[in-house]
């Protein structure tokens, strides 16, 4: 088998307090994780491709949660995207599900769901979360 180390966790939350306490928790759990305020500052980010996943917020200024997503999909950045809300709808769910998130969860986060949702959507690209790497068969 070849391995090959896995992209960080991309976190994006106009909210210092949940960006910095979701870095601490996803660092602690031996992910990479880096952080962004909004999508602005996100796309101006060189290179995204290597990207593990991304956690965006929906409710940003500037610049929504599925507006960023829009964004990268058609910079044909396809890594697994988890967006988080304050409130979630069914209306909500659905027009996540057709702008490209793999998965809505609504705040406050509750036990480990970000983390099993996290696992999940590496696991959907062939990655590992708790060793950081793709392993692929020769």
């Amino acid at each position: 088998m070849m391995s090959q180390l896995t992209g960080p966790v991309i976190v994006v939350d106009d909210d210092d307090a949940v960006r910095n306490s979701l870095k601490f928790a996803l660092e602690l759990e031996g992910l990479s994780v880096h952080l962004f305020k909004g999508g602005p500052e996100l796309l101006a980010e060189a290179d995204l491709s290597r990207s593990g996943c991304f956690v965006i917020d929906y409710n940003m200024p500037g610049m929504s949660g599925i507006e960023l997503v829009g964004r990268l999909r058609q910079r044909q950045i396809h890594s697994p995207a988890i967006l988080i809300a304050s409130r979630v709808t069914d209306d909500l769910n659905g027009l996540a599900a057709r702008s490209g998130f793999r998965t809505v969860l609504e705040k406050p986060l509750h036990d480990s769901e970000l983390l099993d949702s996290i696992h999940a959507a590496l696991a959907s690209n062939g990655l590992t979360a708790s060793t950081g790497l793709q392993l692929q068969a020769i």
